[in-house]
């Protein structure tokens, strides 16, 4: 396999990889850390004293298996050096792009307030507001600007389904 296929293959898998964290996340937090692991999370909700708080083990956890898919990696060759360098890449990416956004942005742990200039950063960090204000969906980070909008839509047609027949033909 040449060098220019090898790159290619490890390009898309980290790509597909990093994408593929959101909703592993998402299943992650909702499922798991509002749930079995809720006395370590339960730190993130609450008023944080110092600069970390137990929930930090949770969102480092990922971090030692890319960077031992990384090292895998970079002792292979061919195919499986492009997938295994792309996996290590693509949760590396992922995991960079959450703590700048929501450690930094959001909670305000780095100075990156200048990403609130750009409108779907804000999305994503109302988003959040929205989950840390009731505690419960939206559990994902950058598609919780998404699943707002969906629950919005579900109840808007929760409440037109269940309007009488005179004021939905606007009588």
């Amino acid at each position: 396999m040449n060098a220019i296929t090898v790159a290619a293959v490890g390009t898309a898998v980290g790509l597909t990889v990093a994408v593929a964290m959101e909703p592993w996340a998402r299943f992650l937090h909702g499922s798991v850390w509002h749930g079995a692991l809720w006395s370590v999370h339960r730190s993130h909700h609450t008023r944080r004293k110092g600069r970390f708080e137990t929930n930090d083990v949770l969102s480092a956890t990922h971090a030692p298996v890319a960077a031992l898919l990384i090292m895998i990696g970079c002792n292979l060759h061919g195919l499986g050096a492009a997938v295994t360098l792309g996996f290590g890449a693509g949760m590396t990416a992922f995991g960079v792009a959450y703590v700048v956004l929501h450690d930094g942005l959001v909670h305000g742990r780095l100075p990156v307030t200048f990403l609130n200039r750009l409108h779907f950063f804000r999305r994503i960090r109302d988003a959040h507001a929205v989950h840390h204000a009731r505690g419960s969906a939206p559990f994902g980070f950058f598609s919780g600007p998404r699943e707002l909008t969906r629950a919005r839509s579900r109840q808007q047609l929760a409440r037109e389904s269940y309007a009488p027949a005179r004021r939905r033909n606007g009588a």
